[in-house]
């Protein structure tokens, strides 16, 4: 009988979760258990209605997610938070989430797993952040518009569109960096200019950052933060099930971001 206990702990070891520093409303590790025993997994982006659904739809009794219950802060437990809850308990499903420990994971994490997706192949560490790094970067010889064209071909089976900074013709990209998700913060552009980064690989950014690239000489391609975030939960999600022989799925619930 494999608990979600069982499952808490190594997932935990194995993503470093107790180490790994991250923003207070990720509440990485186990956020709600379950009586059960775990029979099967379901991975999704996020913490939501339609996950839960995917979750009970495929039979799962383990919910594990990259943005967690609480993500967006503490709040009562009425409307929309009830009834999630509600749903958890009375289909006795335990979730676990996993943001920056999954982020990071040099196998499983979502910037390793895009660069493979993409065709390039990291030797170097990207995106500090209290004392780790969270993405990936590299060298390579590849047209910029090549990647950008390798990227929407990914991006177009999570109903998302990849957006880019004017390349310019021809232009080559020789040293790339990967930060999955909102991966566009002054202190990431910062770093990539300093490290000579001319392309950065990211989901999402503000209207600013767009200027900040041209100014720099910089290309950015923003892949959309759902579609890049897949990866990691996804593997995580497949990882458990064949170290436990549990089914596994994955809940496809594109946000459009």
């Amino acid at each position: 009988m494999t608990t979600i206990h069982e499952i808490t702990k190594y997932a935990d070891d194995l993503l470093e979760t107790k180490t790994t520093p991250d923003y207070p409303t990720a509440l990485n590790g186990l956020q709600l258990e379950n009586r059960s025993e775990i029979t099967g997994i379901a991975g999704a982006v996020d913490f939501s209605t339609r996950a839960i659904a995917g979750a009970i739809a495929s039979n799962a009794k383990l919910l594990v997610v990259h943005h967690g219950m609480f993500w967006d802060g503490p709040r009562a437990l009425t409307g929309p938070s009830y009834k999630r809850l509600r749903l958890l308990v009375e289909n006795d499903i335990a979730v676990y989430s996993s943001h920056l420990p999954l982020d990071r994971h040099p196998t499983l994490g979502n910037n390793a797993l895009l660069a493979k997706q993409l065709g390039l192949t990291p030797s170097a560490a990207f995106a500090g952040f209290e004392g780790i790094f969270i993405g990936v970067s590299g060298e390579s010889e590849i047209e910029t518009a090549t990647l950008a064209e390798r990227a929407q071909k990914f991006v177009r089976n999570y109903e998302s569109e990849v957006r880019t900074t004017p390349l310019g013709r021809n232009r080559q990209t020789k040293r790339w960096a990967i930060c999955t998700g909102a991966g566009t913060s002054a202190e990431i552009l910062k770093e990539a200019r300093e490290m000579k980064i001319d392309t950065l690989i990211v989901g999402e950014g503000p209207h600013w950052t767009a200027i900040y690239a041209e100014e720099n000489e910089l290309a950015i391609i923003y892949a959309g933060h759902y579609a890049t975030e897949t990866l990691g939960v996804r593997a995580l999600a497949e990882h458990l099930g064949e170290r436990y022989g549990i089914p596994s799925s994955f809940v496809s619930a594109p946000t459009g971001l």
